[in-house]
């Protein structure tokens, strides 16, 4: 195999635009978005590693998703507007959730459904709302926990700061700060000679970074946040900050075998149904048109890492809304609903884990996914996983119409199972549901690992998926 790039900067032929993606809320969408490219393992994978460089939170990477979606030919919809009928690509941006689909041209409104699941969100430090502080002489930043954070990968990191500021009149403005702002700092080895006896970490007071000397003055990070949006403290009324490591993603290993970066879990599942979208989307000539053409969506969810339940979360009402209305939007009656829901299928699409070589103990033993051995499809007959034999065979057939290889993932019986969105969406719409999952290692740490060619391999067979009658 040739050698892999190893910048995130695509070629300058492949290189999207920076245009600003439209707010509007036009009814009309173009029916034949131009093809992505995503056909050669290495160029998916560069192309991952800039979507993740520009995802450093939920809201950017929706804010990155929706760049796409715009110039590709989707049309970006508010809910509070009335929607209108037509073939094309549509989505919907919510916060740190978006939602995207596709309706093929002579699709009717009780047309099945094909759903991607994925979430946009991952563990990390997030500020407080009152985030200046310190200790003998230092300043420091107050921050929450989120989510499920191996702390110590957090410590001695150089750390930047982004997310979303909501200004006075409630308008929504990203900011991104990306130097080396602040840094949690590991006691010395020869404070604490016991520390590789068994690392512990108070998660009040030893996760606070630092960012400075002197007194801690109530303010600070307000200004230092405003300015870099080009705002004035005054205008920001409140923020959703979050802080994320500053080392660019890379290939590693011999013949650059790997990826590893930041919030792989799950962007990486989130830029390959998005992917996935696109390229179904505009290669129309491989569906059967002899069958009802399904609708293509790619749901893309925050905050399951904290269990999923808020108004952008998996389990609020947020999909159905968008599918009942999509029906309606063609003329589709209750009726329509029911039938299009009956014929869904959903890939719920999540990291998942390969056997670790240091600890292989803690796999179970007849079930050990590799890196660059395709996605694993997660089971669990305890139902923390959502699939069942009819899901399961719906996308290894997939994987099979896309040539990519799967493997098969059960948790060892002493160990306590994941979950992911899949259950959830099962439960509240009905709907057969598979997980799977990119297998990798470090899952949740601030730098995970996973194969630089199953990426790729996912975001085929979710490709092949979408077309699936």
């Amino acid at each position: 195999m040739a050698p892999r790039p190893t910048g995130p900067t695509p070629a300058p032929d492949e290189a999207p635009s920076r245009a600003a993606a439209s707010n509007g809320a036009s009814s009309r969408a173009s029916a034949a978005p131009p093809r992505p490219a995503f056909d050669h393992t290495s160029t998916h994978t560069e192309d991952l590693m800039a979507f993740l460089t520009a995802s450093p939170t939920p809201y950017h990477a929706v804010a990155e998703a929706g760049r796409r979606l715009t110039e590709a030919g989707f049309v970006r919809v508010d809910a509070r507007d009335a929607w209108q009928d037509g073939p094309g690509g549509r989505y919907l941006v919510r916060g740190g959730t978006l939602i995207a689909w596709y309706v093929p041209g002579g699709a009717p409104a009780h047309a099945p459904y094909r759903i991607v699941g994925a979430h946009t969100d991952s563990p990390n430090l997030r500020v407080k709302p009152r985030p200046d502080t310190g200790a003998a002489g230092w300043r420091q930043i107050a921050v929450e926990i989120y989510g499920g954070v191996p702390l110590n990968t957090w410590l001695d990191r150089d750390l930047g700061l982004a997310g979303r500021l909501t200004l006075r009149d409630g308008t929504p403005r990203l900011v991104r700060i990306d130097q080396p702002l602040l840094r949690v700092p590991q006691l010395a080895i020869h404070l604490d000679r016991d520390t590789n006896e068994g690392l512990r970490l108070d998660r009040q007071h030893h996760i606070r970074p630092l960012w400075g000397l002197g007194p801690a003055t109530d303010g600070d990070l307000r200004r230092k946040v405003a300015a870099a949006a080009g705002l004035d403290a005054a205008d920001v009324a409140a923020w959703d900050l979050m802080l994320h490591d500053l080392q660019p993603p890379a290939l590693l290993g011999d013949g650059e075998q790997f990826l590893v970066g930041s919030r792989l879990d799950n962007l990486v599942s989130t830029h390959a149904g998005l992917t996935a979208l696109l390229h179904a989307a505009a290669d129309r000539s491989a569906t059967d048109r002899s069958a009802p053409q399904p609708v293509q969506v790619l749901a893309a969810f925050d905050h399951e890492e904290t269990g999923s339940t808020s108004a952008t979360g998996a389990s609020s009402p947020l999909l159905e809304s968008v599918l009942r209305r999509a029906v309606r939007t063609r003329g589709g009656s209750d009726e329509d609903w029911e039938r299009a829901r009956a014929g869904a299928y959903c890939v719920s699409a999540d990291m998942s884990h390969a056997v670790h070589p240091n600890y292989p103990e803690r796999h179970d033993p007849d079930h050990l996914p590799l890196p660059n051995g395709g996605p694993a499809v997660k089971l669990n007959v305890n139902q923390r996983y959502a699939t069942d034999s009819e899901s399961h065979t719906v996308f290894t057939t997939a994987c099979e119409r896309a040539g990519v290889p799967w493997q098969s993932f059960v948790t060892n019986n002493s160990s306590s199972c994941g979950t992911s969105i899949g259950p959830l969406v099962a439960a509240q719409l009905g709907i057969t549901t598979v997980d799977v999952g990119v297998p990798g290692l470090s899952m949740h740490s601030a730098r995970e690992l996973c194969g630089a060619d199953d990426p790729h391999h996912l975001a085929a067979a979710l490709a092949a998926f979408l077309t699936t009658h």
